[in-house]
C-alpha cells in the first residue's frame, strides 16, 4: 500500500549514514534494529510519523534523553523511533512564573536556563536524562521536598495520540490526561511535544555538600542517615551513595536552601558519625548548584551495561534488611553499582496519593540499588544479584519508581502504580483504546465493561 502521509524532520531509514548513532542508548545493551528514527523539529513531524506508523502496521516508540535505565524500551524492531530530542526551545514567563518546554530538552538545560533567570527547575541526578521521561515517571530529586515532585509542578501539555490528533491537556480541558501525565510514565499514552510547568524563585545562594567516608563505615553511616534525612528541615534534599566493597565509598551529598551555618548544624547527626574522609559544605550562588550535584553523565559513550530496581521504605531498614544490602555490596563490582537513597517527606509528601499517577507519597526514603558490567558474558550473574536483592528487601519496601524499570518485577502495574494503575487503565482506554502505545510493562487499556 502507498502511505498517504509522508515521513517529516530528521529522517534516517536502516542502511542510511547515522543509523548506527542513532540506535546508541545511554545503556549499551540496546539489541533491537528499528525500521526508521523520526527525529521530529515541530510537533507536525510527530504527528507525520504517527499517521505513518498506522499506515505500515509498524510498531511505534517514542523517545527523548536515549537514557532509559533498561534496554529496548525505546526501540522496537521493524518499527519507527519517534524521538524529540531535537525540540529543546524554552520559553519563560517571569510575571505568572510559568515555563513551556519542548520535550527534547534535557535536565542540565532547563535547570541552568532557569537558574540564570532568577528561578528554580527540580532535578534528579543525572543532567542529561530528557525532561519528557524523567516528569512523565514523577521525577524525583533534591527539591522534592521543597517544591515537589518535577511532575507536581505540570501543569500543561502538548501530546499526538494514536491517531496522529494533537491533545492539549491542563486542569480545565482533558484533565484527567494531566493527571496521568503525573508519574504514569512515559510513552504510554501518546508522543508528548511540550510541558508547561510552575516555576519557583531560587534564592540568591544555597549549601551543596558532599562527605565522604572509606566503605567499610557504611552501616553506620547508614542507620544515622536512614534516623535523620526523612526528618531533617524540609528545605535539605540529600542521597545516599554507597559503592561497592571492591573499590567503593560512601557519599552524603546534597542541597539545602540555606545558609552554610544552619546547613552545618542540620547536618550534624551524619557528619558526627565514622571517620569522614572528605567534608565539603560550600555556600555557592544558585547558578553553579547544578555544577556541583550533576556529575558529568554522557549518554553516547557509556561503556557500562545496568540493571537496576528500586522501592520505596514505609519505616527505617532493619538489620536483616542491612545484611542483605551487604551481600550484595560485597558480590557486585564496577564504578557504577550500588546503592542509592534519596531522603522523603516535605512538599512530596503532603500531596494525596490519588491526586496525581505517582502513588508512592509515604515513604521514609526511595531505595535503588544497580549492578553494571562490560562483558555481555558478565549479564546474567550481575541481573540475577540485583533481582536476588530485591526478593530479599521485599518485606522492607513497597513498590517500585516507574523510571527505574526492573522487568523482572511480574504484574508490574500496581508495583509502579499501587491503587492509581486502574485509573490509569481508564486513561489509556480513552486516549489509546487500541494499545498502539506499547512496549514491555507499559499500562494496557482498560477492558469494556
Amino acid at each position: 500500500m502507498k502511505s498517504k502521509t509522508k515521513l517529516t524532520g530528521r529522517v534516517i531509514f536502516r542502511g542510511d549514514p547515522g543509523y548506527r548513532l542513532a540506535r546508541k542508548n545511554w545503556d549499551p545493551r540496546t539489541n533491537r534494529f528499528p525500521k526508521v528514527f523520526v527525529f521530529a523539529q515541530r510537533t507536525q513531524d510527530v504527528v507525520n510519523a504517527i499517521k505513518w506508523a498506522r499506515e505500515h502496521h509498524v510498531p511505534i516508540r517514542a523517545r527523548c534523553g536515549r537514557h532509559a535505565l533498561a534496554p529496548n524500551l525505546s526501540q522496537v524492531n521493524g518499527g519507527i523511533v519517534i524521538d524529540v530530542s531535537d525540540m529543546k526551545k524554552v520559553t519563560l514567563n517571569k510575571k505568572n512564573r510559568t515555563v513551556i518546554a519542548e520535550t527534547g530538552n534535557r535536565v542540565r538545560s532547563v535547570v541552568r536556563t532557569l537558574a540564570r533567570q532568577g528561578f528554580l527547575a527540580p532535578f534528579g541526578d543525572s543532567p542529561t536524562t530528557g525532561i519528557a521521561g524523567v516528569t512523565l515517571g514523577g521525577g524525583i530529586g533534591p527539591l522534592q521536598r521543597t517544591i515537589g515532585l518535577v511532575s507536581d509542578n505540570l501543569i500543561g501539555l502538548e501530546m499526538v495520540d494514536a491517531k496522529g490528533r494533537i491533545v492539549r491537556a491542563d486542569t480545565k480541558r482533558n484533565a484527567d490526561l494531566l493527571w496521568a501525565s503525573r508519574g504514569g510514565g512515559g510513552g504510554n499514552f501518546g508522543v508528548y511535544t511540550k510541558f508547561k510547568f510552575k516555576v519557583h524563585p531560587a534564592p540568591a545562594k544555597a549549601t551543596v555538600f558532599r562527605i565522604i567516608w572509606p566503605w567499610n563505615q557504611f552501616e553506620k553511616v547508614f542507620k544515622a542517615w536512614q534516623k535523620w534525612a526523612p526528618c531533617v528541615d524540609s528545605r535539605l534534599g540529600t542521597h545516599l551513595e554507597i559503592g561497592p566493597k571492591k573499590g567503593g565509598r560512601v557519599t552524603v551529598e546534597g542541597l539545602f536552601l540555606g545558609t552554610k551555618t544552619e546547613a552545618i548544624r542540620l547536618l550534624k547527626p551524619v557528619t558526627s558519625v565514622g571517620t569522614p574522609t572528605t567534608k565539603t559544605i560550600r555556600l555557592v550562588p544558585y547558578t553553579k548548584v547544578g555544577d556541583f550535584l550533576l556529575a558529568p553523565d554522557p549518554v553516547l559513550t557509556q561503556k557500562f551495561s545496568n540493571q537496576f530496581s528500586s522501592g520505596f521504605a514505609r519505616r527505617p531498614f532493619p538489620d536483616k534488611a542491612i545484611k542483605a544490602m551487604r551481600e550484595f555490596l560485597e558480590k557486585v563490582e564496577g564504578d557504577f553499582a550500588g546503592f542509592f537513597f534519596l531522603n522523603w517527606g516535605g512538599a512530596v509528601s503532603r500531596i494525596s496519593p490519588d491526586a496525581t499517577a505517582f502513588f508512592w507519597r509515604k515513604a521514609k526514603f526511595y531505595a535503588e540499588w544497580n549492578s553494571s558490567w562490560i562483558k555481555p558474558s558478565e549479564a546474567a550473574k550481575n541481573i540475577a544479584f540485583v533481582r536476588n536483592t530485591r526478593r530479599k528487601l521485599q518485606p522492607f519496601i513497597v513498590g517500585s519508581y516507574i523510571n527505574v524499570p526492573d522487568q523482572g518485577i511480574k504484574n508490574s502495574g500496581p508495583v509502579y502504580y499501587g491503587a492509581n494503575y486502574p485509573r490509569l487503565k481508564r486513561v489509556k482506554a480513552k486516549y489509546d483504546p487500541e494499545n498502539v502505545f506499547r512496549f514491555p510493562q507499559s499500562i494496557p487499556p482498560a477492558c469494556k465493561a
